[in-house]
């Protein structure tokens, strides 16, 4: 039963949602990020519908007239066809349009028919692949899940999705806690890189990269291209050094088990996550760096003469830091969610420290096979050299230099909010000679990278950043929504098999800003990452996830014992909404101040509040991070 609400103050209280908190000072001059805000959610709006009706068939497939599946690189490709719309479902829940949320799932459920009818797929999902590619075909569905929890058929398909990874599924072994193959799905293990043993999985966009293999005479990467014979001789030693056993990658796999738990609460779920985390916690042990690869004995170097890098997507080839990070980050985070141990952090933390530990100042000329990102950034140096770490390792030992992602660091202290996390954050600012506060107004697929400047504004130092960012976003969409209206590519057949990435360049969607600036994160990490988002908003009225219309809102400090928001009704009518600490309501408000009023107790995740039509807040919260049971669902579900 409800307690009586108290008059002459702004507080009402509720058994399940907290206090009630009412806005009462007028807005005599619209800000201008709340203006941009707003603005940029209507642009989108239309944007997506632009993106839907040139790119997409009645039912949300992509139109695609040629074939996937077919010859030696039948592998690759399920995670291109829904990565073009891996952020709407993030739209939506932040306050995006209603249809928008029908629209993600009609072409995720398009796309997957597609991919079917292609034979990519065993029941509804990959049947082999890395994680790497794995982890960003997975964001939608991930995304779906969160924006619409009670989505039954999402939830069964979530936990048969996570059944092919626990014990008695096909691709783990509980004995010696690995998954038995870099490539694995529904089909379980696919040993090796091809459907041909000896396969030499090469073209010309790898040639940067170079060879992975060490302690092989074979020539160089010309007279493997030139030389079949040559070729299948070392995709056989491919085949046997990196087809088979565990990678590091692998961890993004406990998205799957750590969605299934979040949508059901299972308990098996969390245990695996922890037994298949806690196995790489083992090997790292008492090494300096954590290892990339084990047999499928649980040995780490079992097929690659007791090294501890040359696993797939390892330290050694492609990417070296960039998968190892996101990797170990995804697997520690989701390990630290469902048990509340934050020593599972150490993983994520290690190889950051380690290539910190061999870091040098060096110019921008050798700034390693991952730094194109950084162009518009060392650009503008002050200086002739930045701070830059190797990438990869191999028997020459540590190579590869470039800037240190910034999202991988940056998402660590935002989950854990440690001093130390922080710290490592400030050694890298210390040593950049380009300006951290600098907006670059420039989009990768993973639409990332303006981490540097928004870590300015939270700690003060970069107050325009807001309009900034917002201004950029709004550029960035414009760019796509023009590319979109110019597009040569005939629109009744689509690309070929080549040109399947067309999409995700055309993608207008934007996301960051919104994460940042309304609830206090950052982007989700591209390689399977969930969303760990430190405010949420929900329209009350209308009971769906988001900031109601005419609603725009600003998080300037995410400190737990100090989180500021500011909100803002520009329009006329009132808007109810609720605040909710985290993503799935897993921390724990404990006060909240209104402007300049006194603390209020809260204890609990969620907070009230009232908006009269052209009227602002100022929130302060104090809270406890995840400390209450993490659950994907609704608030009124959670009532």
């Amino acid at each position: 039963m409800l307690r009586p609400e108290r008059t002459g103050g702004t507080q009402t209280r509720g058994p399940a949602h907290g206090p009630l908190l009412t806005g009462t000072r007028a807005v005599t001059e619209v800000p201008r990020w709340a203006e941009l805000q707003r603005r940029l959610f209507a642009v989108q709006d239309k944007a997506w519908r632009l993106f839907a009706d040139r790119y997409t068939e009645g039912d949300g497939r992509l139109v695609f007239r040629d074939t996937l599946g077919e010859g030696l690189d039948g592998r690759d490709g399920v995670d291109d066809f829904y990565e073009p719309f891996f952020n709407w479902p993030t739209l939506y829940l932040l306050g995006g349009s209603a249809d928008l949320l029908t629209a993600s799932r009609r072409h995720w459920r398009g796309v997957t028919a597609q991919l079917t009818e292609m034979g990519m797929l065993v029941d509804g999902y990959e049947r082999g692949y890395d994680w790497f590619h794995q982890g960003e075909g997975l964001l939608l569905f991930y995304g779906l899940c969160l924006a619409d929890p009670d989505d039954a058929e999402l939830g069964e398909l979530a936990r048969r999705f996570a059944d092919f990874y626990l014990a008695g599924g096909p691709n783990y072994d509980p004995v010696h806690r690995v998954i038995r193959a870099p490539h694995n799905g529904a089909a379980g293990p696919r040993f090796g890189f091809a459907d041909e043993e000896a396969y030499f999985p090469w073209s010309e966009a790898l040639r940067p990269y170079g060879l992975p293999l060490d302690g092989t005479d074979v020539g160089s990467f010309d007279e493997l291209v030139a030389d079949p014979e040559r070729a299948r001789e070392y995709g056989r030693a491919m085949w046997e050094r990196m087809g088979r056993g565990d990678t590091i990658v692998n961890l993004a796999a406990t998205g799957l088990a750590t969605n299934a738990f979040l949508l059901g609460g299972d308990q098996r779920y969390a245990d695996w996550v922890a037994e298949y985390v806690g196995g790489w916690q083992d090997r790292l042990a008492d090494r300096e760096v954590v290892p990339d690869n084990a047999g499928l004995n649980g040995v780490v170097g079992e097929y690659l003469e007791g090294r501890w890098y040359g696993g797939h997507y390892g330290w050694s080839w492609p990417h070296g830091l960039s998968p190892v990070g996101s990797a170990t980050l995804v697997g520690a985070v989701n390990a630290t969610l469902l048990t509340g141990d934050p020593s599972y952090l150490g993983l994520a933390r290690n190889p950051l420290d380690a290539v910190l530990d061999h870091a040098e100042q060096r110019t921008p000329e050798g700034r390693g096979t991952l730094g194109e990102r950084w162009d518009p950034h060392l650009r503008s140096m002050s200086g002739e050299t930045t701070l830059m770490v190797p990438q990869r390792h191999n028997d020459t030992g540590w190579f590869d230099f470039t800037v240190m992602p910034g999202q991988v660091p940056l998402s660590l202290w935002h989950f854990s909010r440690d001093e130390a996390d922080r710290d490592r954050i400030e050694r890298l600012r210390a040593g950049a000679a380009w300006d951290w506060s600098e907006v670059h107004t420039q989009r990768i697929k993973d639409e990332a990278g303006h981490e540097e400047p928004w870590y300015e504004f939270l700690h003060g130092r970069n107050p325009d950043y807001p309009e900034r960012m917002l201004s950029s976003a709004l550029a960035s969409c414009a760019e796509r929504v023009e590319a979109i209206e110019q597009d040569t590519v005939d629109p009744q057949t689509g690309p070929d098999a080549l040109g399947i990435h067309h999409w995700q360049h055309l993608n207008p969607v934007v996301t960051e800003a919104l994460l940042q600036l309304t609830t206090g994160s950052p982007q989700v990490l591209y390689n399977g990452g969930l969303a760990q988002l430190h405010l949420r908003y929900h329209d009350a009225d209308a009971r769906r996830p988001g900031l109601p219309a005419d609603v725009a809102a600003l998080v300037s400090d995410i400190r737990p014992e100090h989180t500021v928001a500011e909100l803002v009704n520009l329009g006329g009518t009132a808007r109810s909404l609720l605040v909710q600490a985290g993503s799935f309501a897993e921390h724990r408000i404990a006060t909240v101040r209104v402007d300049d009023g006194p603390e209020q107790p809260v204890d609990g995740p969620y907070v009230r509040l009232a908006l009269p039509g052209n009227t602002r807040v100022r929130l302060t919260l104090t809270m406890t991070l995840r400390a209450g049971r993490a659950a994907c669902a609704s608030p009124w579900d959670r009532a």
